[in-house]
């Protein structure tokens, strides 16, 4: 079996569960309700990630990742 396949029976099996839980907590109409809720959009990486920079000190950045561990 190929690690792509073990991936995927692992995702079915887990969606399998998961879903079967909620029901089983939630009840039929809770757990459609839950799973319908709109996601948040979820922005690109490097978007995200140059955003951050932008906020971001340089030197107070590389002071706090740099300083020394006593």
């Amino acid at each position: 079996m190929t690690t792509t396949m073990l991936k995927h029976t692992d995702e079915t099996i887990l969606l399998e569960k998961g879903t079967k839980i909620l029901f089983k907590e939630l009840g039929y109409t809770d757990a459609l309700r839950f799973l319908s809720i709109p996601r948040d959009v979820r922005e690109e990486s490097v978007r995200r990630h140059r955003k951050w920079q932008d906020g971001l000190e340089k030197d107070t950045f590389f002071d706090e990742v740099f300083e020394e561990k006593i």
